[in-house]
């Protein structure tokens, strides 16, 4: 069986980590790094991924911009992003959604 591909879009290096280290250990993904939203959309049209975890603040592209530049591709306008974010108000959490996001995750990742 091949192994699903999920993108990580985290500027933060050491949450990167571990967020790669956390997945490649959960079962049979090939985890592909990205640091900001900008590389993102470069590695997913390259990569073509099953899932973007995808940090909303970020320099470069942040994550809302990079998810709805992803959605008006023919490709990318299903794919499954699950926004990761220290902001975990429900104001952000509806933000994250109306960028067209499937889900929402609030740091940090222990």
């Amino acid at each position: 069986m091949e192994a699903k591909k999920i993108l990580v879009v985290e500027d933060n290096e050491d949450t990167r980590e571990i967020l790669f280290y956390r997945l490649k250990n959960m079962g049979n993904y090939d985890v592909v790094l990205a640091s900001n939203g900008k590389e993102a959309l470069e590695l997913a049209t390259r990569s073509r991924p099953d899932l973007i975890i995808m940090d909303l603040k970020m320099p470069v592209m942040d994550g809302w911009e990079a998810t709805k530049s992803l959605r008006l591709t023919d490709w990318g306008k299903d794919l499954p992003v699950i926004a990761l974010t220290a902001q975990a108000m429900e104001q952000d959490e509806e933000k994250a959604l109306k960028a067209g996001c499937n889900d929402y995750i609030a740091k940090p990742i222990m």
